[in-house]
């Protein structure tokens, strides 16, 4: 049943049963503990820009080029001594 949520369900049972009814607490705490990375948290203006880029970014609209029809027409000599 891997990959079902029963099989899931039963896994975690298991787990918890051969590793004792904290398990998931102690290994998520180990994951966040061995972050270097330091996050937004540890530098406050690199997190100013990169929500300004990003509010940029969300609020710009993409322009739409409409297609032009171009009409061939032809020019006299009489049509440009009436426009005068």
């Amino acid at each position: 049943m891997a990959g079902t949520k029963i099989g899931g369900e039963r896994a975690a049972l298991r787990n918890k049963a051969r590793h004792g009814k904290d398990f998931y607490a102690r290994i998520g705490a180990l994951g966040g503990k061995k972050g270097t990375t330091g996050g937004f948290a540890a530098n406050r203006e690199l997190a100013r820009i990169a929500g300004a880029k990003g509010g940029r970014v969300s609020r710009r609209r993409k322009t739409v080029i409409e297609p032009t029809i171009v009409v061939e027409t032809t020019v006299t000599q009489n049509d440009l001594e009436l426009a005068a």
